[in-house]
This record gives C-alpha cells, structure tokens and sequence, in this order.
C-alpha cells in the first residue's frame, strides 16, 4: 500500500499539496515545526494510489512517496 513522508521541518504549509491530492488524504496540522509555521499531515487510512502528485508540486521538496 503505497504512503507517503512528509519532511515538517521543511513545509512551510502553503496547502498545494492538499488541493492536488486526488484523494483527500493530506490535511493542515494543528502542530508547528520549528519555524512556527504549521504544517500538513497525511491520513494514513488507506487509500492513497501512489500518483506523487503531492510530491511534484511540493516546492520545498518536503513529501517522499513510497510504493
């Protein structure tokens, strides 16, 4: 089942990879990294295709997919 890793030190929340999953699976997260920005969070309830569309839009590199 495919998931993904999301690097919080480096997202700084900016939500594109939330509009651009096509299935809903990543959120903004009530948590703050480092630099008191708040941060996005995958829902690790299945689902996810593996598409990478998240990863390919991220700008700061932050999101890895694994297959």
């Amino acid at each position: 089942m495919p998931k993904i890793k999301i690097d919080t030190e480096r997202c700084k929340g900016c939500e594109l990879c939330i509009v651009y999953c096509p299935r809903r699976l990543i959120k903004l997260s009530n948590e703050l990294n480092a630099k008191g920005l708040h941060t996005v969070s995958f829902l690790n309830g299945g689902g996810c295709t593996g598409c990478s569309f998240c990863a390919i839009i991220c700008p700061d590199v932050c999101i890895e997919v694994f297959r």
